[in-house]
């Protein structure tokens, strides 16, 4: 994904009211160069013509300054899901990759492997449960 900069956004917006730099610059009282380094940006025009910027654009200054991401429309999807599904699985494969170890080992009580076992077969039912709803 790129960003769209607060030149690029200038650039749009001039282009669609179909005006040149030099068209731009005049109605702003500035050099035709000073659009060009807005455009790059190399410079940013100051603060308080941003309000005369807006209007000559054709929209607010809030959507003038506000940077998008070119193919994010909307609120991003969060990636906590994701993350609560590989702990779950990671804790199912560590509680039988435990159990087997401390078997062989002879660490374990059978109770306590059943226990552990338990933990782990929470584990993938608490997944399956999070995919019921995606088929």
């Amino acid at each position: 994904m790129t960003k769209q900069t607060f030149g690029d956004t200038i650039s749009a917006l001039r282009k669609e009211k179909g005006m040149t730099q030099l068209d731009l610059a005049r109605q702003m009282g500035v050099t035709d160069k000073a659009v060009s380094k807005w455009e790059r940006n190399l410079s940013f025009p100051d603060v308080t013509s941003l309000p005369k910027l807006a209007e000559v654009l054709g929209t607010s200054v809030d959507e003038l300054l506000e940077v998008k991401t070119i193919g994010q429309e909307g609120p991003t999807e969060s990636k906590v899901p994701e993350l609560v599904e590989l702990v779950l699985k990671a804790v199912a494969l560590a509680m039988g990759v435990g159990v087997v170890a401390l078997t062989i080992m002879d660490e374990v009580t059978p109770n306590d492997a059943i226990r552990l076992l338990s933990i782990g077969l929470a584990c993938v039912a608490l997944v399956q449960l999070m995919h019921t709803g995606d088929e």
